[in-house]
């Protein structure tokens, strides 16, 4: 075996594979551009991508590998992809002054229609401290935040306490309604003839 000298500098060959014969009546030049399908032959030098001259163009290639995220005071959080358990997930985060009476909320965001592009999901893991205190048991636990809000007994008491009491405010005006405002009108306006 002869051995190799070591090269100084840097060389590199491409590795195309060689065709003798044709497959399936394809041609070896029809291979070839298969090779190199996600950059036109202009493009390519010796099989390698060199970066466009023009500046604008350069700058639009970073803009595109760059990663999009919170920034550095923020860590470098990613963008998260909304799916749509997450979205129903934090739409609840916005309206949760709804969900419970008894705890009140800053207005912070919850006037703003659109969701947050960065944020990050967790799951809370309790102390053993609170094993018998305030542990959810495996029934309780649900994937998403609004499959546990649906199967709370509390939750579901209020929700239709509260949709009852606005039916009966926005109620269509009946009879009964008519006879109310007949009886607080007595006595004023024109009397009858009789």
């Amino acid at each position: 075996m002869a051995e190799e000298k070591a090269v100084i500098g840097l060389s590199w060959q491409p590795k195309v594979p060689s065709f003798s014969s044709n497959q399936n009546g394809r041609s070896s030049a029809s291979v070839e551009k298969s090779i190199a399908l996600y950059k036109p032959d202009s493009q390519l030098i010796d099989g390698l991508y060199l970066p466009p001259n023009d500046p604008r163009k350069l700058n639009k290639l970073l803009k595109k590998q760059v990663k999009d995220t919170a920034g550095k005071n923020w860590f470098d959080m990613p963008a998260q992809t909304i799916t749509p358990e997450l979205k129903k997930d934090l739409q609840l985060l916005k309206l949760r002054s709804a969900i419970d009476p008894k705890r009140h909320y800053k207005k912070g965001d919850s006037k703003l229609k659109t969701l947050p592009k960065y944020f990050q999901v967790g799951t809370v893991i309790e102390s053993a401290s609170e094993f018998y205190a305030n542990r959810l048991t495996k029934k309780e636990r649900k994937a998403t935040l609004a499959d546990e809000l649906l199967s709370d007994n509390n939750f579901g008491q209020y929700r239709k306490r509260k949709v009852r009491e606005i039916e009966e405010i926005n109620r269509p005006g009946g009879v009964d309604k008519w006879k109310n405002s007949k009886s607080k009108k007595k006595g004023k306006g024109k009397k009858s003839r009789h």
